[in-house]
């Protein structure tokens, strides 16, 4: 199971508010937010961008912050950790299979990735090692 702590995420402001945006917008079925916290977090940070309503396609809805100054990023940040905080959320928490690669490497890459395949064929059963606790060498 992912996590991500709401008050202190460990990225900057701008990866938090696309990270979480995308968790709004995903079709993540384990996730401890409702569909309507989703639905109203995302409407918020878009009404904050944007004049108009957010879009009704789900390919659409994704935040466009490039337009949006260092005064709209504190907005969505503090939007997102309120209605969080309101909700009784502290620290966020999803489950997402390992999904396959959706482009191929570029052909610069390939020979060395064949040559790791000939190293390791067998697939390994984790993606990520665990990190080591705090205190333990």
């Amino acid at each position: 199971m992912q996590s991500l702590d709401v008050n202190d995420p460990q990225m900057p402001d701008l990866q938090f508010v696309l990270f979480v945006s995308a968790l709004c917008t995903s079709n993540l079925k384990t996730i401890n937010l409702s569909d309507e916290l989703r639905q109203t977090i995302f409407n918020r940070c878009w009404a904050l961008l944007h004049e108009g309503p957010p879009p009704a396609d789900p390919a659409e809805r994704v935040l466009d912050l490039r337009g949006g100054t260092e005064l709209t990023l504190d907005a969505c940040v503090s939007t997102i950790r309120s209605l969080l905080a309101d909700a009784g959320i502290a620290v966020l928490r999803w489950d997402h299979p390992v999904s396959e690669p959706t482009r191929e490497s570029t052909p610069a890459a390939q020979p060395l990735i064949d040559r790791l395949r000939q190293l390791y064929p067998d697939r390994p059963d984790i993606v990520d090692p665990p990190s080591p606790r705090s205190g333990q060498a």
